[in-house]
């Protein structure tokens, strides 16, 4: 698996237990709302759900240019791998807050899990159909019946979507192995991918661009990029909550502005990661309004409503997914958003 792709592996993948708690980093500290010196800063973890990139950036970039220090708080970013969980971290205190995604957050919620979603940085899903061009595949309508390399992992997710919205089949899946040569080699195969990763990947492997179909753009719309906590943490320190996602926020802001700084940082961090890499996800994220789009452009990056959260969780009900008894609006709280938009 490519770094990115298996980083679909964890949003993807069922609520399973992880590999054991790890030694706490962090506590809930009571605070004051303002901003404290350098020397009696709040530490806290945020934890992602894979190793540095630029879809992380405004966090690594609230680090880099002392904003996460502006509003009293002293932050360590954790990466995350196949092999960690994140919300089992977040439960069991060894992080305070954690990178998370739509479909998980109500899955939680299912399995009484007592986390909660406080802010969603991405407004659209990166996940795509890659087709090759010149072929007819340049719908997501023209892509019934027509195989399509899946892996296992999208079934409980992006997959059920396509089937009740488009009327794809199970027939058309073919397993994908998160490598794109057998996508190269049939122009009349289509797979999976994410927006800032495998189209790249295609284009320096194939040398041709492929299309690219965003689901998101399409209807499926959960929330991802999430900031996550638990609920004590919310009812204990809404004040650290808040000041950790309004830091989060204008990082994010930041970073859209000039990456350099945390770009910098999340090489550091990441030291595979290429400069290349990293324009063309900031440029994907820019172009298709990942970040910035729908409710986020005037209510401000971290947008939530309780409507979007409503579409979501009708949609995956009806693709059975989900139980339609389940209490989604236990999976969030708009308590820290839609505070309009930040000055740079």
């Amino acid at each position: 698996m490519n770094y990115i792709s298996r980083r679909q592996f964890i949003q993807y993948s069922s609520l399973a237990i992880g590999s054991g708690i790890l030694t706490s980093c962090a506590s809930a500290n009571n605070s004051n709302s303002v901003a404290k010196t350098d020397k009696n800063l709040d530490k806290v973890t945020y934890g992602t759900n894979w190793y540095a990139q630029a879809e992380h950036g405004g966090f690594y970039q609230a680090i880099a240019t002392g904003i996460y220090e502006d509003y009293g708080l002293d932050v360590t970013i954790r990466m995350g791998n196949a092999q960690v969980n994140g919300t089992q971290l977040l439960v069991g205190g060894a992080i305070d807050f954690y990178m998370g995604f739509g479909i998980e957050a109500i899955s939680s919620v299912e399995a009484g899990i007592p986390t909660i979603t406080v802010a969603a940085i991405f407004q659209k899903d990166p996940q795509v159909l890659i087709a090759h061009p010149g072929v007819g595949n340049d719908s997501l309508e023209k892509l019934k019946g027509k195989p399509i390399l899946i892996s296992s992992l999208a079934e409980k997710g992006y997959w059920q979507f396509l089937k009740t919205k488009f009327g794809y089949t199970d027939e058309q899946r073919r397993p994908y192995n998160f490598n794109v040569a057998p996508f190269l080699v049939d122009k009349n195969v289509i797979q999976q991918g994410y927006l800032t990763s495998e189209p790249f990947t295609i284009q320096q492997k194939g040398g041709f661009e492929p299309v690219v179909m965003l689901l998101a753009d399409a209807g499926y719309q959960p929330y991802a990029t999430t900031i996550e906590t638990t609920k004590e943490m919310v009812e204990k320190n809404p004040d650290l909550v808040q000041r950790f996602v309004d830091a989060s926020i204008k990082g994010w802001y930041s970073y859209l502005e000039n990456p350099e700084p945390a770009n910098q940082l999340i090489k550091k961090d990441n030291p595979e990661m290429k400069d290349d890499l990293l324009a063309y996800s900031l440029e994907k994220m820019k172009e298709y309004g990942i970040v910035i789009s729908g409710d986020a452009v005037t209510k401000g990056i971290g947008a939530m409503t309780d409507q979007r959260w409503k579409l979501f969780f009708d949609s995956v009900v009806e693709a059975g997914v989900m139980k339609p008894d389940t209490n989604y609006k236990e999976a969030f709280t708009l308590q820290f958003v839609n505070k309009g938009v930040m000055d740079n």
